[in-house]
């Protein structure tokens, strides 16, 4: 898995890539397929934002959370990162069609 952490208006520490590292274990608990990661943290005056676009074999997912503290708007993204792989995993599982029971030869007399 490549993780690429970038920040718009804020310099990013090791502490802060470790705990996006840290809450990225969850996600890739789930699936195993995770290719590339991209996490862009920005500042907007009050507003802390966390972006992370994750790039799974045969699916994309971006998924955004904005909170006062860039702690608790990464949570909170980690949060619908986490619902939304789950929700794909289900998907890619109920695609798998269990085969037909084969008809019985009928008895020729």
């Amino acid at each position: 898995m490549n993780l690429k952490v970038t920040g718009l208006h804020l310099d990013v520490t090791q502490p802060l890539r470790d705990y996006i590292e840290s809450k990225l274990e969850r996600v890739t608990r789930h699936v195993d397929h995770v290719i590339d990661v991209a996490v862009t943290l920005s500042v907007d005056k009050l507003v802390q934002k966390a972006e992370v676009n994750v790039h799974l074999s045969g699916k994309d997912i971006h998924v955004e959370a904005t909170d006062a503290d860039m702690y608790a708007a990464i949570d909170l993204l980690m949060d619908k990162l986490d619902r939304q792989v789950l929700k794909h995993k289900e998907k890619l599982s109920e695609h798998r069609v269990t085969p037909a029971p084969s008809p019985a030869p009928e008895a020729t007399l």
